[in-house]
């Protein structure tokens, strides 16, 4: 018979692994992977954002969802203007390469997070609107995997995926 702390530890690997892996869909690193520079910044019609905006984007959401779960004095950027970057700010291939890398690394810290929580997954914190880690985790799980589909749908678009 598994015990309450078994059953947790069950739930975090899966948000782990729904969070690392993407399980039913492509994963947000396969998404970004070998996508050519000249590319990042191409809007294509009809569409309202590049893949460059969308995995901006999707990095500043990442970085504000683990500030909050982390700090209670955590203040997040401004709706909407804070979270979508104009699609001109895409200066170089070292900001791309420096965007990936903090989506990558904010998500690993975002995973050590569940796993040293344990059952406190469960409690909401002391602040906020009744949000817990768990929660949060979902958030953060959805929010990734519908922008990482808009990315596969911009890259076909594109010609640009497998």
């Amino acid at each position: 018979m598994k015990t309450e702390n078994d059953k947790t530890s069950v739930v975090i690997q899966q948000l782990a692994d729904l969070l690392n892996k993407g399980n039913a869909h492509v994963s947000l690193d396969d998404a970004l992977k070998d996508i050519p520079f000249e590319m990042l910044a191409k809007t294509p019609v009809g569409l309202p954002y590049s893949i460059w905006q969308l995995a901006e984007h999707i990095r500043i959401a990442q970085w504000d969802i683990l500030e909050f779960c982390v700090s209670s004095n955590h203040i997040s950027p401004k709706w909407p203007e804070g979270y979508w970057p104009q699609n001109d700010s895409l200066k170089d291939e070292d900001q791309w390469q420096n965007c990936i890398h903090q989506i990558q690394s904010d998500r690993k810290k975002f995973v050590q997070l569940l796993h040293n929580a344990g059952d406190a997954i469960y409690t909401a914190f002391d602040y906020g609107q009744g949000q817990s880690l768990l929660k949060e985790a979902l958030v953060l799980a959805d929010h990734n995997s519908y922008h990482t589909a808009e990315i596969v749908i911009v890259r076909r678009i594109l010609n640009i995926w497998r």
